[in-house]
């Protein structure tokens, strides 16, 4: 069992920054590849970043890459999301997602979620 906590969103101006962070319980963590998504009012749960168990093997939404970077600290049982040069279009609530096994892009193959965190971007 794995209990998935994020936290770090907030209001932001086009062309800021954040750092989300996702807290996860459980001495097993480091067995799940973790996922960043995000869903948009009336719109799907959409993919933004993936990490594999170890830290180098990485997975961005091309609308992001360059501007957000995945990491996670098996220490810590952590995983952080830093987003940087944000646009409006960004703008959604973020999810972060533990799986065992599966089809990384897709959010049924998760098998935790946190609880979501609130992302608005300004323009």
């Amino acid at each position: 069992q794995v209990h998935l906590v994020e936290s770090g969103g907030g209001l932001v101006q086009a062309g800021g920054s954040l750092r989300l962070s996702c807290a996860a319980s459980g001495r097993t963590f480091s067995r799940y590849a973790m996922g960043w998504f995000r869903q948009a009012p009336g719109k799907e749960r959409d993919l933004v970043a993936t990490i594999m168990w170890g830290t180098t093997h990485t997975y961005y939404k091309d609308s992001v890459k360059g501007r957000f970077t995945i990491s996670r600290d098996n220490a810590k049982n952590t995983i952080y999301l830093q987003m940087n040069s944000l646009k409006p279009e960004d703008t959604a609530v973020y999810y972060c997602g533990a799986m065992i096994s599966g089809i990384l892009t897709n959010p049924s193959d998760y098998d935790y979620w946190g609880q979501g965190t609130q992302v608005t971007v300004s323009s």
